[in-house]
């Protein structure tokens, strides 16, 4: 890319309430509810919800004593959609079912630590084939892409908005769009912002514009960024009351960009809620922003992207590969080395290192599993802690 070149980037985000986030949080729910009781839990839990209607799907194998109807009836109260609010979908008339068998053993024997017929080592190996990214940048300082960031800091004001009362007429589904204009790797205004958000039929659109533009979108995006030809489209469509699943299907896994970098980083194609880290789409996925970070944060590059690949069943990545887009201060090849050094990519290790047999992922779901740094102890893959071992293996 030409330094000087003028561009810009969009990414979106989506409030809790949007129905595939819905679907997303009452997975991870139920991951949280299994790793509670028995942490070694083999889980791949998929949710569709539409109307009055929650489907559970999947793969579970676990100690655990789950009452799965509670647990959705719990995520769907706590989102937001209540009787008052929702009189077609909500947490008292939803109807649950399920459809969860054990995991296939096929499978199992792969994952497993122990030797069996055909499979090369008695290591713990990937529980699937796949690619993972990384990626890390210096343009936030969460070290995140910025559109991405933005947009998911709207849509948390939406949330502060709703839950505290300040705004009465919000409710919970909603998305968020942020443009930037870029020079070269630079952001240097933002172009356009675009909110849809679910409403009361006691408001008036001119009132929803004005207090989106004024309580919100100004009160939370930078002000340096915003300039007189910034533009603000505020429900567009001139109204959003019927929202959440009575409007449309919600269903596990569709928002895989909001989830990881907004489109600025490439994506691998797995999606994360309801998965325990045996699945390398998540727990790799969570390393890979744990590599990038660090490397970012170590001053060896500004922007930085990891990609490794995994086949089932083994224990190490067939591949890893480090990229700095033109950024970094020393060649990518020196970069891949220190990653090597510092780094272990076999998923037993992966998830030692990162501690994540823990129930931690509904803190995940919503507004990105990336880019949250006010809980270090929870979301581990956030920490900077190799920064300096990268340094010293880089020299």
């Amino acid at each position: 890319m030409h330094l000087s070149r003028r561009y810009i980037f969009s990414s979106e985000s989506v409030t809790e309430g949007h129905p595939d986030k819905v679907c997303d949080t009452i997975s991870d729910s139920v991951l949280d509810a299994c790793l509670a009781q028995d942490p070694k839990s083999r889980v791949a839990c998929e949710t569709l919800a539409k109307s009055n209607l929650v489907v559970l799907a999947g793969e579970i194998t676990t100690k655990a004593n789950l009452d799965y109807v509670k647990i959705v009836r719990e995520a769907v109260r706590e989102i937001g959609y209540t009787k008052d609010v929702s009189t077609v979908f909500n947490d008292e008339d939803c109807f649950v079912t399920c459809a969860l068998i054990k995991q296939s053993p096929d499978i199992a024997q792969g994952v497993d630590d122990r030797a069996v017929e055909g499979k090369k080592t008695a290591e713990q190996g990937a529980g699937d084939q796949g690619l993972m990214f990384g990626y890390a940048c210096i343009e936030t300082p969460e070290l995140m892409p910025a559109p991405i960031m933005y947009a998911h800091n709207l849509g948390k004001a939406l949330r502060e908005a709703r839950r505290s009362g300040a705004i009465k007429w919000l409710r919970p589904d909603g998305k968020t769009q942020v443009s930037v204009e870029y020079e070269g790797l630079r952001p240097v205004r933002i172009d356009t912002v675009v909110i849809s958000n679910q409403h009361c039929d006691c408001v008036k659109h001119a009132e929803i514009e004005k207090v989106i533009i004024e309580q919100i979108i100004k009160k939370t995006l930078p002000a340096k960024l915003l300039d007189k030809k910034t533009r603000y489209l505020v429900n567009p469509t001139g109204r959003f009351v019927v929202g959440g699943p009575e409007g449309d299907s919600g269903l596990t896994g569709r928002k895989i960009i909001v989830d990881t970098y907004g489109g600025m980083g490439r994506h691998g194609g797995g999606a994360f809620s309801g998965k325990d880290p045996s699945k390398v789409d998540r727990s790799a996925a969570y390393m890979g922003r744990y590599v990038a970070k660090n490397i970012v944060a170590a001053g060896l590059a500004d922007h930085c992207e990891i990609q490794f690949a995994y086949a089932i069943g083994h224990p190490e990545p067939v591949s890893v590969m480090v990229h700095t887009f033109g950024t970094g201060k020393i060649s990518d090849d020196k970069i891949e080395k220190a990653v090597q050094e510092v780094f272990s990519f076999k998923p037993a290790n992966i998830v030692k290192q990162l501690n994540l047999l823990r129930p931690i992922y509904r803190k995940t779901t919503n507004y990105g599993h990336f880019g949250k740094i006010d809980d270090l102890d929870s979301l581990t893959w956030e920490r900077t802690d190799k920064a300096e071992a990268l340094k010293k293996a880089a020299k």
